[in-house]
């Protein structure tokens, strides 16, 4: 079973919205589980404190390196890594998230003030992930963001593991526009394309959709997807 331990100051955080849906489902049926680490637990001190100011001065307070390891140590690894949500990590992507997914879980640690004491990452070989180039007040909701990415490649949390071949990212494109009844709305039809039968057509129109929206809207993902070679045929299959 595929398994995710989050150490955090606010364990009550959890599971949230990773309760929910197809997510919560798959825990109640053991395809993954969820637990949390209070960090504050391993305070040396009546008040729970866990941080202290910066060395070399500044603003803000630092979590201590001997609270978290500390913390890291409570838990039982079973070979997965210890990832630090960071805006200095390593961007997540699709790949990534596919890569945790085939592997026994992942530890999440969740900062939070002005950082973490810079020893911690070496001394416990921890990675830095980021979701994004922005920052938050802390690391758990991109710790809920980094496992729901990966829950949600586990196989059977999804009702249809087909659901998954095309998705944004997958091979290097976006996703094609998705639409669905009613035939108009406030002006707006389906494409005719969509409702013509011809399944061979419609794989034609979604690859170029996709092409089209991933070099209009994402241009980094477009060049990088044409240094790769040529433009890959969509995988949709006509059955006729």
């Amino acid at each position: 079973m595929w398994q995710a331990t989050v150490l955090t100051l606010y364990p009550d955080l959890f599971p949230g919205p990773l309760d929910a849906s197809v997510l919560g489902r798959g825990a109640a049926e053991s395809l993954w589980s969820l637990d949390t680490v209070n960090i504050r637990d391993y305070s040396d001190n009546k008040y729970g404190s866990v941080d202290d100011t910066p060395a070399g001065g500044g603003a803000g307070l630092v979590m201590r390196a001997d609270i978290l390891g500390q913390a890291i140590d409570s838990v039982s690894r079973n070979d997965r890594p210890i990832i630090c949500l960071s805006p200095r990590g390593t961007p997540l992507t699709q790949a990534k998230a596919k890569s945790l997914a085939q592997g026994p879980g992942l530890v999440a640690l969740c900062g939070r003030f002005e950082g973490i004491d810079e020893r911690i990452f070496a001394a416990r070989d921890i990675e830095e992930v980021s979701i994004g180039d922005f920052v938050l007040a802390g690391g758990e909701i991109a710790a809920m963001a980094l496992i729901e990415a990966c829950v949600r490649l586990i196989p059977g949390v999804l009702g249809s593991a087909s659901s998954l071949g095309e998705e944004s990212f997958e091979d290097g494109l976006l996703e094609y526009p998705q639409y669905t009844r009613p035939r108009e709305f406030e002006g707006r039809a389906i494409p005719d394309v969509l409702l013509s039968g011809d399944h061979k057509k419609i794989a034609e129109w979604r690859d170029k959709e996709r092409n089209e929206i991933t070099r209009t809207r994402r241009p980094d993902l477009w060049e990088r997807f044409q240094s790769d070679g040529p433009i890959r045929r969509s995988k949709n299959k006509d059955p006729n």
